[in-house]
Parts: C-alpha cells; structure tokens; sequence
C-alpha cells in the first residue's frame, strides 16, 4: 500500500484511507488539511494547504490539487486530473480522468463533467473537460468531454454543455446556449 505524508495541523477521521493502492510515489498533504470520514485519497496524489472534504469524497491517483479546495460529500475525482487553488466542488460532484479546472472555479452540487463522447459504442481517447480560471458551473449542470469553460464564464443550473462557453458568457440550456452576461453575475468568483 502507498504512503502518505500530511503537514502541519491536518485533521483526518479515523475512517479514511489516504495512499490507497500500490503506487511508487506518496499522497503529499499540505499543511490544515480535513479530511472526513469514509473518504479515500489513492496514492501518487499531491494536495496543497487547506484542503478540506465532506464526508465519503473519492480522490483517485495521479491527481494534483492547489490551495484551498473544497471537495462535497459524496464528490468523486477520478485520476489524472488537475484541480487549482481556491475552489470548491459541492456534494455529489463527478469529475472524470482527465479533466482539468482552473482556480477560483465553483462547481455546484451534482454537476456532472465527461469524458467519453461515445460511452462504450466506441473506442476512443478520454478527454475530460477544461473549467478555466473564475468559472462558475450551476447545480446539476452537465460538461460534456472536450469542452472548455472559458475564464469568469458562467453556466445555469441544468445546463447540458456541448460546445466551448466563451470567457465571461453566460451557457444556459439544454443544450446550452450562451448570451452576454448578465451585469449580476459580472465579476469573479468570491472563493479566495
């Protein structure tokens, strides 16, 4: 079983694995990590300072994640995606293998992001979504693979996005279109 190393000040529940599986390199945890109960943090996966999960979170190998990220109950992150500083994924949130998020990015509760433009009808490589810097994803919003979120980009709740969202646009719909944003939702992000 892989090893782990936590810094300074890290609270984790007696009922979490962190180093799950048989990987050469480490877990690596910053400093005033939470980890909650029934989590699991394979091995080779890298964590900044001021991590904190709700409870029963899946974070899988090959993954690294910056500062100040908030992972959801029931959220899973699956392996080699890459997660910035300053964000917060709510409960019941699926992230796919190969994804990548920006920091400052806030990804509502049961937002979904893929992978697989054709799940199992064809053999194709995965490509997970891009979520870039100061992106908001609403509640039960769907990425589909291959799409990028641009920069301060908003997407509605129930959104399904099927094509690229511009920086500093608004995607509603199903599938999503984009307007102008709105005056209200203008500005960044309030995580940091």
């Amino acid at each position: 079983m892989s090893q782990f190393v936590c810094g300074d000040d890290c609270e984790i529940d007696d009922d979490v694995t962190v180093g799950y599986g048989d990987f050469e390199e480490p877990t690596r945890i910053g400093d005033d990590a939470t980890i909650r109960a029934g989590s699991i943090v394979y091995g080779n996966v890298t964590i900044g300072d001021g991590f904190a999960t709700g409870h029963d979170v899946l974070v899988r190998e090959e993954t690294t994640v910056g500062d100040d990220v908030l992972v959801g109950t029931k959220t899973v992150v699956d392996g080699r995606t890459e997660i910035g500083s300053h964000v917060s994924l709510q409960s019941a949130v699926y992230v796919p293998t190969d994804s990548r998020i920006g920091s400052n990015v806030f990804v509502g509760p049961g937002a979904v992001l893929t992978n697989d433009q054709y799940p199992i009808r064809r053999d194709v490589d995965l490509e997970g979504p891009t979520i870039e810097d100061g992106a908001s994803i609403g509640a039960n919003a769907t990425i589909l693979p291959g799409v990028t979120i641009g920069e301060n980009a908003f997407v509605a709740a129930g959104s399904v996005v099927t094509d690229d969202v511009p920086p500093d646009t608004l995607a509603v719909g199903a599938p999503a279109s984009t307007r102008t944003l709105p005056e209200t939702l203008e500005g960044p992000n309030q995580l940091a």
